[in-house]
């Protein structure tokens, strides 16, 4: 699967609990061509946030979801616990293929970097060289990594699973410190940076 949507629904105070027990139905129902990669909770940034991965085999299928739950009255059962949803248009990177479904996690980051207008190849460029060396040298390996095809800002979103905070802290200081990250020439495209750490809810297929 090359096409994927992340839907962030916020919650109000006290229900993230409530909103995943009825997500676990409502995501367990099976839609053509759809696929559930994964489902986390907010710990750490934006709180009472749940983030939905979805990928799709083709654009018809990824538009008829869409329709699908904009007509529908409380497509996802938890319409009483949401202040908001958000919902975005992502494609892979194309030289990545995202993590197989297991345990990667627990924990798991999630950051979106918005770009200048003409920034995405550059980023994609430095990527490509990066993204391989970091793996392969031990430092962590991505989840996967998007780019954005909606109407808003050029921007992507990668994401990381780590097994704990400290793994985070001790890879991004050694990557940075060894010149392994961030990628070549991905700093000059960036306008601003966005980033929350979620746990998995316990039927995400990226535990």
């Amino acid at each position: 699967m090359r096409l994927y949507e992340l839907i962030t629904f916020t919650l109000r105070v006290r229900t993230p609990a409530a909103a995943l027990a009825r997500l676990e139905s409502t995501l367990a129902e099976a839609l053509p061509g759809c696929t559930l990669v994964g489902c986390w909770v907010s710990e750490i940034g934006p709180l009472n946030q749940i983030a939905v991965l979805r990928g799709f085999t083709d654009e018809t299928a990824r538009q008829a979801e869409r329709e699908r739950y904009l007509l529908a009255r409380d497509a996802f059962g938890i319409e009483e616990l949401m202040l908001d949803m958000k919902v975005e248009n992502y494609s892979l990177f194309p030289f990545l293929e995202p993590l197989a479904p297991g345990a990667h996690g627990p924990f798991y980051e999630l950051r979106e970097y918005n770009l200048i207008p003409s920034g995405l190849t550059p980023t994609l460029d430095g990527w490509k060289k990066a993204v391989g060396p970091r793996t392969a040298e031990g430092y962590s390996q991505v989840c996967a990594a998007f780019y954005a095809t909606d109407g808003r800002t050029p921007r992507y979103l990668h994401i990381w699973p780590y097994a704990t905070l400290e793994q985070r802290l001790d890879v991004r200081t050694r990557a940075v410190e060894d010149g392994v990250w961030p990628p070549e020439n991905s700093g000059p495209q960036l306008r601003e940076m966005h980033s929350t750490v979620y746990l998995p809810a316990k039927f995400s297929p990226l535990q």
